[in-house]
């Protein structure tokens, strides 16, 4: 999902309204290092039959929420009405395989924040807040502890047909959400047992780096207690249940240093999932290990990307759209304005051989992270 960035990024521009100001030098980029995902989470995982949690860390801690609100959404939708056939095939699609465009359609039918702040009282949610003003729904603050209250009130107290519609879905989660990214990732990668999962994903490019397959995703058109939440590391969740009569809820929140690939933020996430005490799991076989480097997510179709640090060089390529990218290093270089929008920092990709314009990654200062991407010397 992409919805939940903030709004200055999404300029719906392309790299041909760039305008030429200053000269920029040639730099020879430095080599890359490897990045390595680290990772914070907040786990909460609880055993139905025997009504305690068998693990919690960080259970209270607010993440953002990503696509894990569309639990809210569907809920708040069904609270006291059934709904109609047509909405009924969008909350399928949002629910299964995630479907951004599903969820908006609700999320501005419906009230928006105040979908949030109706669930917090129905369901006496601790942790969990609207997202700030000029944010989409995917920046809602959510926790662990919240999000099993939310699955326990699914599976235990909601109407037949809400649990029906919702543990329905998610049971026949698809492999691809309707973005393209794949979202087998964590509770589905880690165990064999029976699964229903409602995953989250946000600022790893909007569209993915490896072609997901699967067929059947089809792409369609505040608590009380409010914390500081991280809305500028990628965010990757995994949340459902494990084994027969939906035994045991499972909740993994995670934010990823910035420079983490979705496929190394996947690897760490499904790992920390394969440890949890889960009763009667079993483990499916590990991951494969992803490949290495720093990674950042960018906007725009087919952006240039040119042999030096300025829009008069040659071009050497261009970036797939919207796709997360690997980065060697960055240098300051020719001026470039969008808009009144400008950015004299360029960023050294490897894999094109070629600088592109820091204005075009999805990240909320003119610099990349300096700790993360070196200086081209």
């Amino acid at each position: 999902m992409s919805t939940g960035m903030t709004p200055w990024r999404r300029l719906a521009l392309s790299a041909a309204t760039l305008a030429l100001t200053t000269v920029g030098i040639m730099q020879v980029p430095a080599p890359a290092a490897a990045s390595t995902s680290t990772m914070d989470a907040g786990v909460a995982v609880f055993d139905r039959t025997t009504g305690r949690f068998t693990h919690r860390s960080q259970a209270t801690k607010q993440f953002r929420s990503a696509s894990l609100v569309k639990l809210l959404i569907a809920l708040d939708l069904t609270w006291d009405r059934q709904p109609s056939d047509e909405d009924r095939a969008l909350v399928d699609s949002m629910l299964r395989s995630s479907d951004d465009a599903a969820a908006s359609e609700f999320w501005d039918r419906n009230g928006g924040e105040l979908i949030v702040d109706r669930m917090v009282a129905r369901l006496d949610l601790r942790n969990t807040t609207p997202p700030p003003e000029d944010y989409g729904w995917g920046s809602t603050g959510v926790s662990a502890e919240d999000l099993v209250r939310v699955y326990r009130y699914v599976l235990d107290d909601a109407p037949a047909r809400v649990r029906s519609l919702v543990m329905g879905n998610l049971s026949q989660a698809t492999t691809c959400g309707t973005d393209g990214f794949d979202q087998s990732f964590g509770i589905r990668s880690a165990f064999t047992n029976p699964t229903a999962v409602k995953q989250g994903w946000v600022l790893f490019g909007s569209a993915p780096r490896d072609t997901c397959v699967d067929a059947a995703a089809a792409r369609t058109a505040g608590g009380t207690h409010e914390q500081e939440v991280d809305y500028t590391s990628g965010a990757l969740h995994t949340t459902g249940t494990v084994g027969a009569g939906h035994r045991t809820i499972v909740v993994a929140l995670s934010t990823h240093r910035p420079g983490t690939s979705y496929a190394q933020a996947g690897y760490a996430l499904t790992n920390l999932v394969r440890g949890l005490p889960v009763h009667g799991a079993r483990l499916a076989p590990p991951l494969p290990q992803p490949e290495s480097g720093t990674f950042f997510g960018t906007w725009g179709d087919d952006v240039a990307v040119y042999a030096t640090t300025s829009l008069s060089s040659p071009q050497t390529g261009t970036v797939p759209s919207w796709q997360e990218v690997r980065v060697a290093c960055q240098v300051q270089g020719e001026l470039v304005d969008i808009d009144g929008l400008v950015n004299d920092w360029w960023t050294y990709l490897p894999e094109v051989g070629g600088y592109m314009p820091n204005i075009f990654f999805e990240w909320w200062d003119n610099q990349l992270p300096s700790d993360v991407v070196p200086l081209c010397s």
